[in-house]
């Protein structure tokens, strides 16, 4: 027998992740709504985003973060609560707490935006360390006030990491194929997943009892690779060598300070990505964490290696 699922209010749809979130709860067959604030109406390229929701049978609800009424009645159409709101929004999640809370609805499960490192586990410093801060600020409010929650671990999304070979000094849309920057030795291990991928583990995940009030790690085992993993594969499907600069971790900290927003802040990513190796240097406990892959065997994810060959 099979348990109907989840209606779904998505919070921060028409940003980075969040459209894929929308589009992956619409396509996985939950009723779906997206609080959209009136000002990306008005928006062409956003605009057109929520149209693309409605074609695919979103109900577009007028709301905002700072309209704690908004939240509430938008509360009451769901059973589930995501959000994926960007850096400058994030501490304004305490608002949807507070609203979950007033609601009077019970709310089966939040999903705080998240949607990158385990910021509970996290090697972190400068700019991406105050990120992360506050996305644990907001875990402690939710757990504080006894809402259940799941805390999706996405690590790094392809678009932003893997089409540019973590270049984040440049606007690349596609791997270099003459130089590349190449931070610490390159050997730290990271995780890069697609953002198709996220949304279909985050919608298998809404419902499981097993993931309740865990943290759920994306962790595929063909996309767990090194920068030096990547630039030589890369270096593979082109047949061309590229051209190799190191930044030392010292250099790279050096950098960090000195550099305009919001390069400080990639550049401080990428120094806990790519030089300590800040998703993969622990365990998963079963006391906190459960991995994705592990537990949705039938997902069938797009590795590294199939992602680059795009580009080709």
């Amino acid at each position: 027998m099979t348990t109907e699922k989840s209606k779904i209010l998505v919070i921060g749809g028409t940003g980075y992740i969040g459209k894929f979130i929308v589009e992956g709860s619409a396509k996985s067959g939950h009723q779906t709504f997206a609080l959209v604030r009136e000002a990306s109406l008005s928006d062409p390229a956003k605009g057109k985003m929520v149209q693309n929701f409605k074609d695919l049978g979103v109900t577009i609800l007028n709301g905002d973060l700072s309209d704690k009424e908004s939240l509430v009645k938008a509360i009451q159409h769901v059973d589930v609560v995501i959000s994926t709101v960007g850096l400058s929004q994030l501490m304004n999640q305490l608002n949807i707490i507070s609203a979950i809370k007033e609601s009077g609805k019970h709310i089966k499960r939040f999903l705080p935006s998240e949607f990158g490192n385990d910021v509970d586990r996290t090697l972190a410093t400068g700019p991406a360390k105050s990120e992360f801060s506050m996305k644990a600020e907001v875990r402690r409010a939710v757990e504080a006030e006894g809402v259940p929650y799941t805390y999706v671990i996405n690590n790094c999304f392809d678009g932003y990491f893997l089409a540019t070979l973590a270049q984040c000094e440049t606007r690349l849309t596609s791997p270099p194929r003459d130089k590349v920057t190449i931070y610490g030795d390159g050997n730290a291990k990271a995780i890069l997943n697609k953002e198709e991928d996220i949304a279909a583990y985050t919608m298998r995940a809404v419902d499981d009892p097993r993931t309740l009030n865990k943290t759920v790690y994306i962790n595929p085992p063909k996309n767990i690779v090194s920068q030096n993993d990547v630039v030589a594969l890369w270096e593979s499907k082109i047949g061309k060598t590229l051209e190799k600069t190191y930044v030392s971790e010292e250099e790279l900290l050096k950098k960090i300070p000195q550099s305009p927003h919001p390069l400080d802040l990639l550049l401080a990513l990428n120094h806990a990505i790519f030089v300590k190796g800040d998703q993969t240097w622990f365990t998963i406990e079963p006391s906190f964490g459960v991995e994705a892959s592990q537990l949705y065997p039938d997902v069938k994810y797009t590795s590294v290696n199939e992602y680059l060959s795009q580009f080709v």
